[in-house]
């Protein structure tokens, strides 16, 4: 089924792209826009913007823009009906569909079932921990972990019996197919072909996105078994990707972006513990290696975070892989030990809220400072060993994006390990060439191709078309401006007002002038048809949410900038011109400009072709074009066509 038109309408009248980006970036308040981290590209400041009153985003960095349902379709990896899907419920809008095409609704049904078969899942784990055999077995591990009801809620912890294929039989009970329930992770097929539950006898922990929706499951295993692994999680999906998801993030979103700092922890039980010792602003990467993803997904949120680590000097050393990722990641890492032979869980267990809150507050030290003190102490003053720790820390330091933060932390090893600071800063600047050399490594192919939508450069003898910049202004003005008014003054001193879509499509069509580019074709061709047809002009919302992607992601790098006037300007009435004061100087310098370019490209065409035409007439047929493309350059040199009065 395909969505009707009508509700598309409905969903776009009340979507705000910065209510939808604000569920998943952290957005601070900048002039009358919004502005916070990009999500679809690793930058130190923030060069991602959101324009509530044109109802888009667009990132000065990475080049992507487009309305809240590009958005969804690019963060969120969705398709276009999923993504209306997804704002329909937001806004509480019925949805009318009509019929789908085979390929769509194939495409679409994958992901839609495994979605569902998830929270199907999640609802019966839920349930069964509340059953008899849940309740003897789970929920008493519960109590005795001190997992309370309202965290058992919050983190919609259940339990999967065990039998061999309890769940496996219940949901194929209620229609769900036995290929799915492979495909989705949650059962295993044997040899003989049964199917095999993969969480059976274990509690259930749901990992959500950040949409809220299940993507997989962890289970903790209830019985002794040597031979099964405590912990394990659900395979890679469709919609469950391990080193894309971080364990608790939709519930703790709102208290890292308040509070403007996470917390990560190693396990489900460490960020439950927290939350109930009232710490809300903790994650975890349960158990698995961090990566970048995971990283940048908290980061959306805050810059800053705090490792808290085992109180075990081995799990702590082997993390500093993790912290070297954070700190490229250019994040402000802190670090706080748990007391000898405690982790989160029991740590937050046996201490009131307010000590925890305490000790996490007091504890904690910047990463230098935790990382130089414990290597210092291997060092145990053999002067070769040392040397290798220092330069592991310097190596840290170095990956520091930040020239003044780096500076301050060489200061800080300095006092630590009772080295001169030129030392080191000598060892620094050898480590961040040989950085600069290991990342200058790309091949060509690796390069970022040119983008289609703005005027290309002139690399090398690469040659662009003559009227590219030309015709990019002059779609440019029309997409900003193309409803605007200018007074004309024609030679013969009358005068009339007309749009700026009306004059371009006039002026142009008086020379059959079209254009090299076609996407700046079928935009034109939008105004030209308006003009010509007498309805509404396109505006920059009609063209923002159009449905070629092309023309969307144009009009959004058109009608953006990322300079804004500051409001301390207007309060202290310091006045500056802006091109829509310009509006008729703009209109006519792009339009001679282009038109003059448009002519002189069309000139060399026709003088290329005539040294190669096969006959004399061919010839005499150039020769005339070419002298009707001179006049029209000598007019357009004249420059006396109108003169724009206002």
């Amino acid at each position: 089924m395909m969505i009707s038109p009508e509700t598309v309408a409905n969903i776009r009248d009340a979507m705000r792209v910065e209510e939808v980006v604000g569920e998943f970036v952290s957005l601070k308040k900048r002039g009358v826009n919004l502005i916070g981290l990009c999500p679809f590209h690793n930058e130190k400041t923030p060069s991602f913007n959101v324009h509530p009153v044109k109802g888009i985003f667009k990132c000065f960095g990475c080049g992507e823009g487009g309305n809240a349902i590009d958005f969804l379709i690019k963060h969120e990896q969705l398709n276009y009906v999923e993504a209306l899907k997804w704002l329909a419920r937001k806004y509480n809008i019925e949805i009318e569909e009509k019929e789908m095409t085979p390929e769509e609704s194939a495409t679409h049904d994958l992901r839609e079932r495994l979605f569902n078969l998830n929270a199907f899942a999640e609802s019966y784990f839920h349930e069964q921990l509340f059953a008899p055999e849940g309740k003897a077995i789970a929920f008493s591990y519960c109590r005795e972990r001190g997992i309370t009801d309202e965290s058992i809620e919050k983190f919609r912890v259940g339990y999967a019996p065990d039998g061999f294929n309890t769940f496996a039989s219940h949901a194929m009970s209620k229609g769900y197919s036995k290929e799915l329930l492979v495909t989705g992770g949650l059962c295993i097929e044997r040899d003989n072909g049964s199917l095999l539950d993969r969480f059976r006898g274990r509690l259930i922990f749901p990992i959500h996105n950040l949409s809220g929706r299940v993507v997989g499951f962890g289970g903790r295993i209830l019985k002794n078994d040597a031979r099964a692994a405590k912990y394990i999680n659900s395979p890679e999906t469709e919609i469950y990707r391990k080193s894309k998801v971080i364990y608790g993030i939709y519930q703790a979103r709102s208290a890292i972006a308040n509070q403007e700092m996470s917390y990560l922890a190693e396990g489900y039980t460490d960020v439950i513990a927290m939350h109930q010792a009232g710490v809300q602003n903790v994650v975890a990467s349960s158990g698995t290696a961090l990566t970048e993803d995971q990283i940048r997904a908290i980061k959306r949120y805050s810059p800053n975070i705090t490792i808290i680590f085992d109180g075990d000097t081995a799990g702590i050393k082997a993390s500093f892989r993790s912290i070297d990722l954070i700190l490229k990641e250019g994040m402000n890492v802190r670090i706080v030990p748990m007391p000898e032979g405690e982790d989160p869980d029991s740590f937050a267990r046996s201490r009131r809220s307010s000590e925890v809150l305490t000790y996490l507050k007091e504890k904690s030290s910047n990463f230098i400072t935790f990382k130089a003190g414990l290597l210092m102490q291997e060092a145990s003053g053999d002067p070769v060993k040392l040397g290798g720790l220092i330069r592991e820390i310097i190596s840290s330091i170095a990956l520091i994006p930040d020239h003044l933060i780096r500076t301050l932390f060489i200061k800080e090893c300095a006092e630590v390990t009772n080295m001169e600071e030129e030392q080191l800063v000598h060892e620094l600047n050898k480590q961040m060439r040989n950085l600069r050399i290991k990342n200058k490594e790309a091949t060509p192919e690796e390069l970022p191709e040119p983008r289609r939508d703005t005027p290309a450069k002139q690399h090398g003898t690469e040659k662009v078309p003559l009227t590219e910049y030309q015709e990019y202004e002059v779609i440019r003005l029309l997409v900003n401006y193309g409803d605007h008014n200018v007074g004309i003054k024609l030679p013969d001193e009358t005068t009339y007002e007309s749009t700026i879509a009306n004059e371009v499509v006039k002026e142009l069509d008086a020379d059959e002038i079209t254009f090299d580019n076609p996407l700046w074709q079928s935009i034109y061709q939008l105004y030209k048809n308006a003009v010509n047809e007498n309805t509404p002009l396109p505006d920059s919302n009609i063209l923002v949410h159009h449905p070629d992607a092309e023309i969307r992601n144009a009009a959004v790098n058109m009608i953006t900038s990322p300079y804004q006037l500051s409001e301390n300007w207007e309060a202290r009435n310091i006045n500056v011109t802006q091109e829509k004061d310009l509006l008729s100087e703009a209109l006519d310098d792009v339009l001679h400009s282009f038109r003059m370019r448009k002519v002189e490209a069309m000139m060399q065409q026709v003088h290329n072709a005539m040294p190669v035409a096969e006959t004399d007439e061919e010839r005499i047929k150039l020769l005339k074009k070419y002298h009707q493309l001179l006049i029209i350059r000598s007019r357009l040199a004249q420059h006396i066509r109108r003169i724009i009065t206002f």
